[in-house]
Parts: structure tokens; C-alpha cells; sequence
């Protein structure tokens, strides 16, 4: 499955959508393709059609930020970047887990909600760190806004691509052929 990242009309990080859905936006002339992959797709009259990688919107979009992060699993697993609290391996299936139980009266809130496997999960169970001598290697905390975004964009591996593009977004169109 092929992503293409999606730049608003300032060049800022929108989004990675489907290739599916970058066709779409191309076809109805709302973005302009900056990079194109090396990818193809065979349409049904024969035609081959490039995918795009990187699409710039042509109008700019407004993003209304929250405040904060809205909690929820997927977010608290990429704030700790897909790994074990507790362990810290990068394992199949993770689950979310309260340091201080909800039986103990522990909230469900990124202060209070880490990843863990599913076996440093059991093993921890329904006590807290300290009874179990199972303490968390990496801080519970409430991300910001900007603070997300980045580790998004680190985790999806599209870092540089977007540094290039920022790079390259600030060259003045009027520079002379040869400096």
C-alpha cells in the first residue's frame, strides 16, 4: 500500500492519505503533485498512471488545533513510539496500560496510560509499580500538538522527505540560471 503525504498550500504538514485518495484530490484539481513515486497503476483503457508521493493543496486550509491531543490507544502508542514501557521491545501487539489501576482509582489519561506488551501487562496486572518492582522506563505526559505531529511524521519515515520539500519550497522562483 503506497501513502502520499499531503502539504498544505504553505507547504506545512497536512496528512498521509492513501494513493487512492491522492488520485482522487489530482482528478478534482484541488492539489498539485510535488514528487511522484516510482509506483504505477494500470487503469482499465490501458493508460498508466504515476503515483503521486508528495501533493501540495492549491488553496490553503485553515487547521483549527485542540488544544491538546485527544487521548486515545493509537495515540498514546505513538507518543511512546511502538514501544513497551516496560520492556521497551517493539512487539507485535501492545496494549495500553494504566500505571496506577482503574480498580485503584487511576484515570484514563496520558499521565496516568502507557504501552506495554501484552505479557509485561499481565505480569504488572492489577497493582502498581512499586508493589510489582515494575517501573515504567519512559514518562507518562500529556504531548503537545506540535510535539505529536513531529513524532508522526518521524514514525511514518517521511522526515526527510518533508525537510527536502521545505528546503526546496524556499527557493525564490526569480533566481537567476547560475549563482
Amino acid at each position: 500500500m503506497t501513502q502520499c503525504v499531503v502539504l498544505n498550500a504553505d507547504y506545512s504538514f497536512l496528512n498521509v492519505v492513501d494513493w487512492k485518495r491522492a488520485l482522487c484530490l489530482l482528478v478534482k484539481e484541488k492539489v498539485k503533485v510535488l514528487r511522484y513515486s516510482e509506483r504505477t497503476v494500470k487503469t482499465g483503457e490501458g493508460m498508466t498512471i504515476r503515483i503521486p508521493l508528495v501533493i501540495k493543496l492549491i488553496k490553503f486550509i485553515r487547521t483549527v488545533y485542540r488544544a491538546r491531543v485527544p487521548f486515545s490507544k493509537k495515540n498514546v502508542l505513538i507518543r511512546d513510539g511502538f514501544k513497551c514501557a516496560y520492556c521497551r521491545t517493539h512487539c507485535g501487539r501492545l496494549t495500553v496500560d494504566h500505571i496506577v489501576p482503574k480498580s485503584r482509582g487511576g484515570r484514563t489519561e496520558f499521565e496516568n496510560c502507557v504501552a506495554a506488551c501484552k505479557a509485561c501487562n499481565h505480569k504488572k496486572g492489577n497493582q502498581t509499580p512499586s508493589e510489582v518492582k515494575m517501573y515504567p522506563q519512559v514518562k507518562a505526559y500529556q504531548p503537545t500538538i506540535s510535539e505529536f505531529l513531529r513524532r508522526r511524521v518521524q514514525l511514518l519515515g517521511i522526515d526527510e522527505l518533508i525537510k527536502d520539500m521545505v528546503e526546496w519550497s524556499m527557493v525564490p522562483d526569480n533566481l537567476p540560471e547560475r549563482l
